[in-house]
């Protein structure tokens, strides 16, 4: 249920920035995604077609890039991606590892239409 709230988010962010260029349309908006978020793409589209209706960004696209999780053991400093469930070091066995990618979301660029609304 937290797609809601990312989804008011992402349209008041848009909003704010078209209003902010003018613009008479929102077009596209491009969205980052960590893998470890814990955010559903058909989610937010959901919440997105409902809560953007009689808005300028009504018909804007929503474009998901997703970042793949990363993390870097606190022994020997190794950058690995995790496999399934296991955190383990691939190089010492340590569990000590923080996440250095893979949390992010943001919305990365919006595509508008300006000039003044009629």
């Amino acid at each position: 249920m937290h797609e809601l709230p990312a989804a008011q988010s992402i349209l008041e962010i848009s909003l704010r920035h078209a209003k902010q260029a003018n613009a008479t349309r929102v077009t596209d908006i491009h969205l980052v995604i960590g893998q470890l978020a814990t955010l559903v793409d058909d989610s937010i589209q959901f919440y997105w077609e409902m809560i953007a209706k009689d808005t300028i960004a009504e018909t804007a696209m929503l474009h998901f890039r997703r970042v793949p999780a990363q993390l870097q053991c606190m022994v020997c400093s190794e950058k690995f991606s995790p496999d399934g469930e296991q955190i383990r070091c691939p190089k010492c066995d340590s569990v000590g590892v923080k996440v250095i990618a893979g949390e992010e979301f943001f919305v990365e660029a919006i595509d508008v239409d300006e000039g003044v609304a009629s």
